[in-house]
This record gives C-alpha cells, sequence and structure tokens, in this order.
C-alpha cells in the first residue's frame, strides 16, 4: 500500500505499528536524495523478517526491483518516499542562512513520519538509519514526536528489516529517478552516459567536464553545492548581478542598488559581425536555443 495512493487507511494500521526510514543518494554529485520508509503492524514483523529484505547496497538492481514490487504488492505493507531534487540541495547549501545536508535529511525523515501519522496510522516504534550522532538524532525525533520510540542507528539497514524494507524502497526509486531524468536542458550536445552519479566513477567525472558551461554552470541534475564540482568551476565566467544589500557603510548605489560586473567572455572584435550573428540566431548560446528564447531589440 503506497501511503500516497491510499484511498483509506487499512485495519491494520490502527493497531500498534512500526516504521523504518533510510536513504539512497546522499553522497552523489548528479541527481536527487531520496528517503523512504516502510511501515506495518508490530503483529505483522515475523512476517516481514520472512521476505527477504537485505540492505539495498548488498543486493543487485533486479533483486531490489523485484523486493520493491513484491512489497508494494503487499496489502499489510505501506511505504512513502521524500524524493529531494538537486537543484533543491544545492539552493538550501548555498542559501545566506546555509542548510547543512544533515539538517536537510533530518527534517525529510520528521516529514515521513508526519505524513504517515496525517495517515491515522498508529506509530509505536520508529526505526532509523542515523545521520550524525545517533544519540542526538534520537533526542531530537524523540523531543518532536514523545509517544514513539526511536531507535537509531548506525547501518540499521543491515540490522533491522523494518529499516532493510525502507531502504529498498529509497533506493529503487532514486535509480528509477536518475535513469527517467527528464532533463531541463534540451540542447543536442547533453548526453545521459553520466554513470552512477557518485564523485569517483570516471563516467560521472567525464560527463561532468563535458557538461560544463562557462556561465551557466552545470545541467539542473547537477548538485552545483558539492565539493566535487568546485575544480570545474575555475575556468568559468565570474558573473556578478546587482545586488539589493547595502554597502557596509550603509550607503548604497544608484536607485538604492550597486551596479557589479559581467565579466567579458567571448567577444568579438567586430561588432557588425557580432550583430549579424545574434540575428541570424546562430552562435547563440545553446542555453537560449534550447529555451528558444530570443534576443529583445525593442520594449
Amino acid at each position: 500500500m503506497g501511503s500516497e495512493e491510499a484511498s483509506s487507511v487499512p485495519k491494520w494500521a490502527s493497531k500498534p505499528c512500526i516504521m523504518g526510514i533510510d536513504e539512497a543518494g546522499r553522497g552523489p554529485v548528479l541527481g536527487p536524495m531520496v528517503y523512504g520508509c516502510l511501515y506495518c503492524a508490530l503483529s505483522y514483523q515475523k512476517t516481514l523478517s520472512s521476505l527477504n529484505f537485505a540492505d539495498s547496497k548488498t543486493l543487485k538492481e533486479e533483486k531490489r526491483e523485484e523486493l520493491f514490487e513484491n512489497l508494494k504488492a503487499d496489502e499489510s505493507i505501506g511505504w512513502a518516499v521524500d524524493v529531494i531534487d538537486p537543484k533543491e540541495l544545492s539552493a538550501k547549501m548555498l542559501k545566506k542562512n546555509k542548510i547543512n545536508l544533515n539538517e536537510i535529511s533530518h527534517d525529510s525523515a520528521i516529514g515521513l513520519v508526519i505524513r504517515v501519522l496525517n495517515l491515522g496510522v498508529l506509530l509505536t516504534e520508529v526505526y532509523v538509519d542515523t545521520v550524525g550522532d545517533p544519540e542526538k538524532y534520537r533526542t531530537k525525533l524523540s523531543v518532536r514526536f514523545p509517544s514513539i520510540k526511536f531507535v537509531v542507528a548506525k547501518k540499521a539497514d543491515s540490522l533491522y528489516t523494518v529499516v532493510s524494507g525502507a531502504s529498498i524502497v529509497a533506493k529503487v526509486t532514486r535509480d528509477r529517478a536518475v535513469r527517467d531524468w527528464v532533463l531541463d536542458e534540451t540542447a543536442d550536445n547533453i548526453q545521459r552516459n553520466f554513470g552512477s552519479g557518485y564523485p569517483g566513477d570516471p563516467e560521472t567525472k567525464a560527463w561532468l567536464e563535458n557538461h560544463k558551461h562557462p556561465i551557466f554552470g552545470f545541467p539542473s541534475l547537477v548538485r552545483f553545492s558539492w565539493g566535487t564540482c568546485t575544480p570545474y568551476f575555475k575556468n568559468l565566467v565570474e558573473v556578478l548581478w546587482e545586488s539589493d544589500q547595502m554597502d557596509e557603510d550603509g550607503s548604497s548605489g544608484s536607485n538604492g542598488k550597486r551596479q557589479l560586473k559581467l565579466s567579458n567572455v567571448g567577444i568579438t572584435s567586430s561588432k557588425r559581425k557580432s550583430e549579424e550573428i545574434e540575428s541570424s540566431g546562430k552562435g547563440r548560446c545553446k542555453f537560449f536555443q534550447a529555451r528558444k528564447l530570443e534576443q529583445l531589440t525593442h520594449f
């Protein structure tokens, strides 16, 4: 029973229930991070242990897919996922008041607990694969949900069957999301052979090298806040926009803003030649070509 798909809460959900939470895709530089949960009645634990769930990292893709389809068809099991877009991850990690990856992970797990509780499921025990210090994380969760017993542990996905099931939910969902990813960028030179998405994968590193842009950076599939991306930025053009922030002395530029410069790049020596190329549509940046954007000459 996928929780988002459930039209009504099953009878077993009104009895004490157990839930496991795990993530997939914390480390990759490409694609989303996915948090998954699996829950069932406490009385179903023995049966759950017989379903051959295991830490998803120890299973082949075909086996994970098979187990995921089995648990989806099992009416005594509920599940849910939170898919966190790479753009959201980078935006939170780079904003003025930064939100680190641990906080993002905690918020996602808390959101899954809230979602399942709001369905009317009587959660009494929740097992979580830790992010950061296990005891501090357990205390944080217990303060937020005092009526639930939390067990937070390292490698919980290999210790508790219910977390192993959540691991499969998260991993299969992420694998499918990456495999079926619809690139926002539609330029002809965008390729899909990006490998596993992990920083150490030679295929992923080659893809990053071949898909960086001197002004617009990387395609939206990339978590551009990752340190992995830093070496690729050394040859990028520095782009500075108008700033709404006041100068340190309290003054501001014209119209209350400071006009910052855009570094020169690709400037031709002939203005006429440049205008001819632009008006013909040739030589325009693929970013604009892909979005069918035209130069505006009259307001």
